[in-house]
């Protein structure tokens, strides 16, 4: 993902093609040693298609794909599993609460 973000960014940064050299300059700008085998690939992979159309074959493919239901169902469904989120996080926090008041009840501090 590094090779096709830095990818992107080049292009953002007016490079119609980038080349390795150019995505292994923003990659090393953030730190990142690059791997010359999968940066070559990112680059084959790339070389003379229009990023624009690219995001837009993404953007149908994502759309294509179920997501998990539908949307009555999911607005059923949240309720409880919020509900039983809160009861969770509840239940930690009597926790919290009874384990600090059982530290409390030892009769003498850390620092006594």
């Amino acid at each position: 993902m590094r090779y096709v973000a830095a990818y992107l960014l080049a292009v953002l940064g007016g490079k119609a093609a980038p080349v390795a050299a150019d995505v292994e300059k923003i990659l090393s700008s953030v730190g990142i040693e690059a791997d010359t085998e999968k940066l070559k690939k990112v680059i084959a992979e790339l070389n003379g298609k229009s990023v624009e159309e690219l995001i837009a074959q993404g953007r149908e493919k994502l759309s294509s794909m179920p997501v998990g239901g539908a949307a009555p169902a999911a607005a059923g469904g949240a309720a409880p599993a919020a509900a039983a989120a809160e009861e969770k996080k509840e239940e930690k926090e009597t926790k919290k609460e009874e384990s600090e008041s059982e530290d409390e009840d030892m009769g003498f501090g850390l620092f006594d």
